[in-house]
């Protein structure tokens, strides 16, 4: 009876020392007898994560961290093991973020054309890259960083808050009314302005259609002009009236150059009547001045007087030949 206790102890015994492993393997997340694959990424800061912390690769659990360690230049390496039949994605970034509220980490395992759009991210992946055998791996701000900047904001605000209730007193409510009434003034003359240039606009519209209206009627007719001259220069008519005005250019010709003899016939005429002149001008110069038979005879009255009596009686001697000729001429024939 005795044996059999000891048996059933050292079973029970047995049975917990291999529940216990059990549970501790499936707290680590060991695989048994399964191969796994290493990878490896470093980053400036691991934040919270921790060994045993899960690794997602497109939202599926495709393996857990293996290992964490410092090394040179400041640099965190992170040793993930990955399950052997997932595939990684092209030229691959990790991502380190909370997974839950209550401190939980995970890393992900993505494309660098899938990483969050955030330039410390982005900044944090090209600082990591450069090494082809270690992933670039950056780390998402966690919760209790977002609540400090949330405290920080939640604090601007309220200073914020506080500085516009300062400056928001009683007498900025009246101005602000105030402005209020000068908006509302504005806008009236506003929409009067506008509705005044709304009625110029009108009749500058009438106007302009008008203008439309008589320009379209001076196309219409200008065009039935033109289909009139393409009529008219399609036919003989246009031939007689190209002749004819050939001959009338032929005959401008000739009458041009009448014109110039003319004009050279009138040059010599003025010639001829400037000299005539001159010595008109002369001979009356002389004249006025009493110089010369003629001049004598205007300015010397007595010389007139005696020339008037000379003529009576040089027509009295003509009479009185005619009169009495044999008084005067003697014709004696042989």
């Amino acid at each position: 009876m005795r044996r059999t206790d000891d048996f059933a102890v050292g079973g029970v015994v047995l049975l917990g020392a291999a529940v216990i492993v059990a549970a501790t393997l499936w707290a680590r997340q060991s695989n048994i007898g399964q191969r796994e694959a290493g990878v490896a990424a470093r980053f400036r800061d691991v934040g919270n994560v921790q060994v045993g912390n899960a690794v997602l690769i497109r939202g599926v659990r495709a393996g857990r961290i293996k290992n964490i360690e410092l090394t040179d230049e400041g640099w965190v390496q992170v040793r993930m093991m990955l399950d052997p039949t997932v595939h990684l994605p092209d030229d691959p970034a990790v991502v380190l973020g909370a997974s839950s509220l209550f401190g939980e980490w995970q890393a992900s395992i993505m494309p660098r054309s899938a990483v969050p759009d955030n330039p410390d991210v982005q900044r944090q992946i090209t600082q990591a890259g450069g090494d082809p055998q270690v992933y670039p791996g950056a780390t998402l701000p966690d919760i209790a960083q977002l609540t400090g900047v949330a405290g920080r904001i939640a604090g601007d605000v309220a200073s914020v808050a506080d500085r516009v209730q300062v400056a928001f007193n009683d007498s900025a409510a009246r101005e602000l009314r105030q402005s209020i009434r000068n908006t509302e003034v504005l806008t009236s003359r506003l929409a009067a302005a506008v509705d005044e240039q709304s009625a110029n606009m009108g009749r500058l519209v009438g106007d302009v259609r008008k203008g439309v209206r008589a320009f379209n009627g001076a196309a219409a007719t200008l065009q039935r002009t033109t289909v009139r001259v393409d009529s008219a220069m399609s036919s003989e008519q246009l031939a007689r009236t190209v002749d004819d005005a050939g001959q009338a250019a032929a005959q401008l010709r000739e009458a041009t150059l009448e014109l110039r003899a003319v004009t050279r016939r009138l040059a010599t005429t003025q010639g001829n009547l400037d000299v005539a002149l001159a010595r008109a001008d002369s001979l009356l110069v002389k004249l006025n001045d009493g110089r010369g038979s003629l001049g004598q005879l205007v300015e010397n009255p007595s010389l007139y007087r005696n020339s008037d009596s000379l003529v009576v009686e040089l027509r009295a001697l003509v009479a009185d030949i005619r009169a009495h000729p044999k008084k005067y001429v003697s014709l004696k024939m042989f």
